[in-house]
């Protein structure tokens, strides 16, 4: 039983980590058979509302703050950055190039959340420790990883179990047009997921309702997206769905990669912080490229293989460094500065993932 209750926590990382390869695949699939990105993020942040509403208002209704202007306006900011800015780049970076290149690139988060908090003064860097050291190493680290993947794509890599071509998406090479401009794309998209992070920590400390604040989130998410979507697409037609991915991508990411994975992360950071967390990411990397490589038919090359590693060395590096950062006595995991694509308080986001 104590064995159990101490593997617990590692059985719902390893989880969540598949939940979040999973979306990467199915958003994959359904992004390159036609559907809409900009539907797909309506449709996401919708069902991810609806779903964490009960939640929300059952769960919180005795400790939830009044809503003041002030935590309006940064929630709809929030909305903004994550909803529409993220998912947007993340699902046009993820058409023009790859599932598991995408999944790459967004180790390099924690770096460049780190980076801009320092821009900002709310992260202190004190050069002669080695937690400083360790967490500017590993930010320069991880932004080589990904120069090298945007950079040098090598030959490709052939993996014995990898088919020729994928039953769901027809596999077609990206250009170097189209690699760059997706790899740009998704470099923006984690510059606005880490400033989602930083914004996020603070409004946490004005609004300290988890669920609360993920619902108004994603409800304002869905709102902004859908106003852009009436806009950006003429044609109504680009609102259906049937029973195939264009229903099941929506459900899948609005559920497991919100609904779920919010409240797991909560769950494995009250007991654990948010360090143990991001340690996992890589692993969500590792099952996207087998996934990819074997579902899409997706072809691996040896510069993003590379950057991959150099960019997991660099997130481990500033995990490490993070982890040895004292916190105060009387400061929870909440009021902690995010590292990670999926850290602290990801509780009030809208995606794991684009």
């Amino acid at each position: 039983m104590a064995m159990m209750k101490k593997s617990f926590p590692y059985l719902l990382m390893v989880g969540l980590q598949c939940g979040a390869a999973g979306m990467y695949i199915i958003s994959d699939v359904t992004l390159k058979q036609g559907m809409s990105r900009y539907v797909l993020i309506v449709y996401r942040n919708a069902i991810a509302a609806i779903v964490l509403a009960p939640f929300a208002f059952f769960l919180e209704r005795k400790i939830r703050p009044k809503m003041t202007l002030p935590v309006f306006f940064q929630i709809t900011l929030l909305a903004i950055l994550e909803p529409i800015l993220d998912q947007n780049l993340a699902y046009l970076g993820l058409n023009l190039t790859s599932a598991s290149f995408t999944s790459a690139i967004m180790n390099a988060v924690p770096a460049v959340t780190f980076t801009i908090a320092v821009i900002l003064r709310i992260e202190k860097v004190k050069v002669k420790e080695r937690r400083s050291q360790a967490k500017v190493i590993g930010t320069l680290v991880t932004f080589g990883g990904a120069m090298v993947m945007t950079m040098y794509k090598g030959p490709i890599i052939s993996l014995f179990w990898s088919p020729k071509s994928s039953h769901f998406i027809q596999a077609v090479e990206p250009t170097t047009k189209h690699w760059l401009a997706g790899t740009i794309c998704l470099l923006i998209g984690c510059i606005a997921w880490s400033c989602f992070f930083i914004l996020q920590s603070i409004t946490i400390k004005r609004y300290p309702a988890e669920l609360s604040l993920a619902f108004s989130i994603c409800f304002m998410g869905a709102i902004l997206s859908a106003a852009m979507t009436l806009v950006a697409e003429r044609n109504s037609s680009v609102w259906s769905i049937g029973f195939n991915s264009r229903l099941l991508a929506p459900i899948y990411t609005g559920v497991i990669s919100s609904g779920i994975t919010y409240y797991v992360q909560g769950l494995v950071m009250k007991t654990r912080g948010p360090v143990f967390v991001t340690a996992f990411n890589p692993l969500c990397m590792i099952i996207v490229a087998a996934l990819g490589s074997l579902i899409l038919a997706e072809k691996l090359h040896l510069g993003s293989i590379i950057g991959a590693v150099i960019i997991a060395t660099g997130l481990y590096a500033v995990v490490w460094g993070k982890a040895k950062d004292e916190l105060p006595k009387n400061t929870n995991n909440l009021q902690e500065l995010p590292t990670t694509t999926m850290d602290d308080n990801k509780l009030a986001t809208c995606s794991q993932c684009p």
